[in-house]
């Protein structure tokens, strides 16, 4: 089971596009998913469409006992194999800037709770064949309680951005949040990538920041971009899976999200802090 943030310090970045395209690209490809809805604007559950819920994640967060995470958790309307954690505007409340270690600790206990006897992630329902895989947390777009806690129980951090004048600093503000989290005591944690949001072709401006981003951050940088395409608004709006959505837009951005997924699974077989890279960007 692996547990991946989708992370950005900078609004607007598409970083909920990110989270539901690797969802969308996890259910194609029959990998049980848990998709965890951090962010207040709950943006990723409304575009996930899950059944009624009694409890929400800011419950969870409360009480991350076994019996909350079965009230707050339902299938999506995607498809099976892929269930979520539900969000609420009731999660900014969770939102402190300085955290307690236990407040930061909640979501990694919630997780916890769901793990069954044998060391897997369980159905919360019970009527799974098969434990999740992946566990793919939304954080919000800022640095306070809700963010530390995801990278406070995740594995590997996607940072989200845009080719835009901002991206540098923004990308640099994340990295430094998952270094900062790892030293506090989540060894486990790893920067997974760099993933470059909303990217027009043969826009010079785009051109240029891109290789900006890729000076600086070197492999860091995922080779594939996502393009600027109103297919992705468009699936979202219908509260359906990029992968559906049967246009040459739509097709193109869900190859880089089948990229990424692969890129997802094979660090998970390579867990290994011995054989880990954590190298830091070029440029500090």
């Amino acid at each position: 089971m692996l547990v991946v943030a989708t992370l950005s310090l900078k609004g607007g970045v598409g970083k909920t596009t990110v989270a539901l395209g690797l969802a969308g690209a996890a259910l194609q490809h029959d990998v049980r998913t848990l998709v965890v809805d951090l962010d207040p604007q709950a943006n990723s559950t409304i575009a996930l469409d899950p059944g009624p819920t009694t409890a929400t994640v800011a419950d969870v967060l409360d009480e991350p006992r076994r019996s909350v995470l079965h009230r707050a958790i339902a299938p999506s309307g995607w498809g099976d194999g892929l269930d979520v954690l539900v969000g609420a505007e009731q999660t900014e409340r969770h939102n402190h800037p300085d955290p307690s270690p236990k407040q930061l600790n909640q979501l990694r206990r919630a997780l916890q709770r769901l793990v069954d006897a044998d060391g897997l992630l369980g159905d919360p329902a019970g009527d799974a064949d098969e434990p999740y895989r992946l566990v793919i947390i939304d954080c919000p777009p800022s640095l306070g309680q809700l963010t530390r806690s995801a990278l406070a129980a995740a594995h590997r951090a996607v940072l989200v951005t845009d080719p835009t004048m901002f991206a540098v600093s923004g990308v640099q503000r994340a990295f430094d949040a998952v270094q900062t989290e790892r030293q506090r005591g989540n060894n486990d944690l790893q920067p997974l990538g760099v993933l470059i949001n909303r990217v027009r072709p043969r826009n010079t401006e785009h051109e240029f920041r891109i290789s900006e981003l890729r000076e600086l951050f070197g492999p860091l940088v995922l080779t594939g971009v996502l393009p600027d395409r109103s297919a992705i608004q468009q699936a979202q709006g219908a509260c359906m899976p990029i992968q559906r959505w049967d246009t040459p837009g739509a097709r193109e951005a869900s190859a880089v999200f089948t990229l990424l997924l692969g890129r997802v699974l094979r660090s998970d077989r390579r867990r290994d802090p011995a054989e880990a890279l954590m190298a830091p960007p070029a440029t500090r």
